[in-house]
């Protein structure tokens, strides 16, 4: 028969060597199942880790390209951009020092096109400079007769400047030229014939502009010639396209325009 709990109690002390253990509490057994825990978790991330390196290459036995470490494309995306650092030389302003490679080559067009397509052709003391850069010493005289020709006073008063390139007072002449990718035909050691897919940008920014600033689709195809330093033009085509559907986006006023060709510089092209 049970005790009820108003019965008196009564201790019993027993000697220090016969008191019998108590077995651990539960506040006492938490420490050792947390230290447990974290034990467990730290051997799985470590293994995960061995797991995720395994089969990584060593980044001492790439030579130092980082190139052969760009990520891949997922599928139908196209070629990745590749991880050939920016060249460091300018002459005249434009890129120069490409390696002797096929994206040394890619690169050099690249660059190419873009002062091919600057404001600066339409001023003939700049167009015989940029020619003189980007050109094969051997191909300079065909190009810039060529290249003369195009950019002659008819060209630039439809694109609304004078036959030194200068755009009426108050308004500023764009022409710009934004390269979207790169590809080689034929490489070889000695010479290449390389692809630019590009959208240009022309026209003139400002109010009372009766040739509003538009883009337009195509692809340049440059080519090249290594030299013994560098590569160089020896000749080049232009073809429209391959041009996206346009979006549906409310056209920048003239301000706008003006203020972001102001604002925003080009760039120097290398992959």
């Amino acid at each position: 028969m049970p005790l009820s709990d108003d019965q008196p109690h009564t201790r019993t002390r027993l000697p220090v060597g016969e008191q019998p253990s108590s077995p651990p509490t539960l506040g006492q057994s938490r420490p050792l199942r947390a230290l447990l825990t974290v034990l467990v978790v730290v051997t799985l991330l470590v293994v995960a880790i061995s797991i995720a390196n395994r089969g990584k290459p060593d980044p001492g036995s790439s030579g130092g390209s980082a190139d052969r470490a760009a990520p891949s494309a997922p599928a139908g995306a196209g070629p990745p951009p590749s991880g050939d650092q920016p060249v460091g030389t300018t002459v005249n302003g434009i890129a120069s020092g490409f390696p002797h490679t096929e994206q040394g080559a890619q690169s050099a067009a690249t660059n190419y096109a873009v002062a091919v397509g600057s404001a600066d052709m339409f001023r003939a003391d700049s167009r015989h400079g940029i020619i003189a850069t980007i050109a094969d010493p051997g191909a300079v005289g065909a190009l810039q007769s060529r290249l003369d020709q195009g950019f002659s006073p008819e060209t630039a008063a439809r694109f609304g400047v004078d036959a030194q390139g200068k755009p009426p007072k108050g308004l500023t002449f764009v022409s710009r030229t934004i390269p979207v990718g790169a590809r080689s035909n034929g490489y070889t050691a000695e010479s290449v014939k390389v692809d630019v897919w590009c959208n240009g940008l022309f026209g003139l920014a400002g109010q009372q502009s009766t040739k509003p600033v538009s883009e337009e689709w195509f692809t340049l195809s440059l080519s090249l010639r290594w030299t013994g330093t560098d590569w160089k033009l020896t000749d080049f085509s232009r073809v429209a396209g391959p041009a996206p559907v346009p979006p549906d986006q409310q056209a920048a006023t003239a301000e706008e325009i003006t203020g972001a060709v102001e604002q925003f510089g080009g760039f120097r092209y290398a992959r």
